[in-house]
């Protein structure tokens, strides 16, 4: 049986008793869809090699990174079989543009010409849960053997919305407020932070990870570029607002928008927006910023990402969006497929190969790691085991699974807490991010009201192992890099038939560890945002924040060390590897807390990485080739 559960998979209806959406028919025939082919790598492992070489000190590649132009003339399909795939679209009546990198064609037709073309049917669907509709192909597209072997994947055909952002209101804990900044101004460190848990600015930022003595030296960003890739449009004044609002002087005109697909909507994802542009601008104020942003459907994720990396205008990128890596398995999928089939029917080669180009042009990219702790799926399925529930099993999140991505995870740092009538309590030093010790505050102090148990869990950094993407390189010497648990599945407690198991994920399985760097992400000493949509200025948390506050450290990396810093992975895992956690290294270990599972360590673990960084210490080791 089939889950819809995938971003842009096609896939046949599950039967009626476990099926997660309605099939409501044949869609519009007539209707007009954009449509992304995704073309393989030329060269992969040559390019892989190269990538490596580019943050290699010593290698003759070391930062020599690649223009578009030369990526796609090395790495991209080649002239000839990008004729190939467009002569066919124009047999079938398909306008096409093929993007820079030689890596996406674009297309663009009725549903009735894909569906012929690609040997499939598209029907509309409507979600069980709050009844909304869309399309997905209930077939996997076919090609021509002789361009099937060029093509990766299609994007657009489905709209499925699966993906969410990665930010978290505070709690509101009864005897616990926020003061916002503009009331109330530091003493001491950064002037625009403030000193208060849940209304933390980047100021706060700054005073936490060692930035200040890059801004003592002139170091702001200028000369660089950021990108956000984001799946909802916003109001570029919330971002002025908030800067002013903090005493944050920033360079003017700064904000370039990119509506791709026709663009993202303002709609509840636009604070997700806002405060990446504030986070990432506001720790390097004198940065340019483009925002990507795209329909949150279809192919609009993955082509704001190639569209952000295909301009090669930034330096850094960051997204705060994604979702399970598990949904994009052909277990959930694929009509009949094995509930072990692990295969990728969604869109992780996609942004694979989207994240090997822009390594290899020098581009660092972040993404956030997620805030369900080590079980991804809870936030977006829920939990329980019950009847009409799911489990949560050990799952990660994607992009920021992707070996050729630095994933942002989240910690608490230390405040003191408590609720009216009860003694307070403290987190002393900076934990990893778990929800669970406010889980045991509250049973010890308010153990009737049952309710926070359903809201906490399983609210933390996102982290674990992957189950596709095995460990690589650079985490193959890392101590405390971890192997999938055994005996995890996905099973849903159908109230009519009882459990099924959807999903049995490998056991024991060398993946990719996530996350690699983290910052401070609980709500509970989290940030203000400025957001119109969400009714001005608000109190959040989640990795959201992490993955724009790297990439506006990694602007202020670039203007230090005079060039692109580059795939950032090899570089701070061999820095944390040689230079472990001493007093001039560039990272501080996590040592307490745990995301639910994975618990703090004296070295790497997949609740916060390789831990949190002393930006000043980093920048000197770059700046120095090491």
């Amino acid at each position: 049986m089939a889950l819809a559960l995938a971003g842009f998979s096609a896939t046949a209806a599950a039967a009626p008793q476990m099926q997660a959406s309605v099939d409501m028919g044949a869609a519009n025939a007539s209707q007009s869809a954009h449509v992304t082919l995704v073309l393989k790598l030329r060269n992969r492992d040559a390019l892989a090699q190269y990538i490596r070489d580019t943050v290699t000190p010593g290698n003759p590649h070391f930062q020599q990174f690649l223009s578009t132009r030369q990526f796609a003339s090395q790495y991209g399909a080649s002239a000839t079989d990008i004729a190939r795939v467009q002569a066919w679209l124009r047999q079938q009546g398909l306008a096409s543009t093929v993007m820079a990198n030689h890596l996406a064609i674009r297309t663009t037709g009725t549903l009735r010409q894909f569906e012929t073309a690609f040997r499939t049917s598209i029907h509309d669907y409507a979600s069980r849960s709050g009844g909304r509709s869309f399309r997905r192909p209930v077939a996997q597209p076919a090609f021509p053997a002789d361009i099937a072997n060029l093509i990766a994947t299609t994007t657009g055909l489905d709209t499925q919305r699966t993906f969410q952002s990665h930010r978290i209101r505070t709690l509101p804990l009864s005897g616990q407020h926020t003061v916002l900044p503009m009331l109330r101004t530091a003493k001491t460190g950064n002037p625009t932070a403030t000193g208060i848990p849940g209304s933390y600015t980047v100021g706060d930022v700054a005073d936490f990870y060692h930035i200040n003595p890059l801004y003592q030296h002139g170091i702001t960003g200028k000369g660089s570029t950021v990108a956000i890739v984001t799946l909802s449009n916003f109001d570029p004044a919330d971002a002025t607002a908030y800067w002013n609002d903090i005493g944050l002087t920033t360079k003017p005109n700064r904000i370039t928008q990119v509506h791709v697909d026709g663009g993202g909507a303002i709609d509840g994802g636009s604070g997700e927006t806002a405060l990446d542009v504030e986070q990432a601008g506001g720790l390097a104020p004198d940065a340019n910023i483009v925002v990507y942003d795209a329909p949150n459907a279809g192919n609009g994720f993955i082509d704001a990402f190639a569209q952000a990396v295909s301009d090669n205008t930034a330096d850094s990128i960051s997204t705060s969006w994604g979702g399970p890596e598990i949904y994009n398995f052909a277990a959930l999928n694929v009509n009949g497929a094995s509930d072990t089939d692990t295969t990728d029917v969604g869109d992780l080669v996609a942004f694979d190969e989207v994240l090997m180009e822009a390594a290899a042009q020098g581009q660092s990219v972040f993404a956030a790691s997620g805030d369900s702790g080590a079980y991804d799926t809870v936030r977006g399925l829920g939990f329980g085991g019950g009847p009409g529930q799911f489990n949560a099993p050990l799952t990660v999140d994607s992009p920021a699974s992707d070996p050729y991505i630095t994933a942002a995870g989240g910690t608490t740092v230390p405040y003191t807490f408590s609720v009216t009538g009860a003694p307070s309590a403290s987190i002393s030093k900076e934990s990893v991010w778990g929800w669970d010790y406010l889980e045991t505050y509250l049973d010890a102090n308010e153990p009737t009201d049952g309710g926070w148990h359903q809201y906490l869990y399983s609210v933390g950094g996102g982290g674990g192992v992957s189950v596709y993407w095995h460990t690589p390189f650079y985490q193959a010497f890392t101590r405390g890099i971890r192997r999938s648990q055994p005996k995890q599945t996905l099973v849903y407690n159908d109230p009519a038939s009882g459990p099924y198991t959807y999903l049995k994920l490998p056991a024991h399985f060398r993946g990719r560890n996530v996350p690699d760097i983290s910052l401070n992400a609980d709500p509970q000493t989290g940030y203000i945002v400025v957001s119109s949509s969400d009714g001005g200025i608000i109190s959040e948390g989640g990795t959201s924040f992490v993955a724009p506050q790297l990439n506006g450290i990694s602007a202020l990396l670039t203007q230090s060390s005079g060039h692109r810093v580059g795939f950032w992975n090899p570089q701070v895992y061999l820095l944390q590897n040689v230079f472990g956690y001493g007093a001039w290294s560039p990272f501080h270990a996590v040592r307490a807390g745990d995301n639910w599972f994975y618990e703090g360590k004296p070295h790497y673990t997949p609740g916060a990485g390789i831990g949190t960084l002393d930006v000043a210490n980093l920048a000197l080791f770059l700046k120095g080739g090491f």
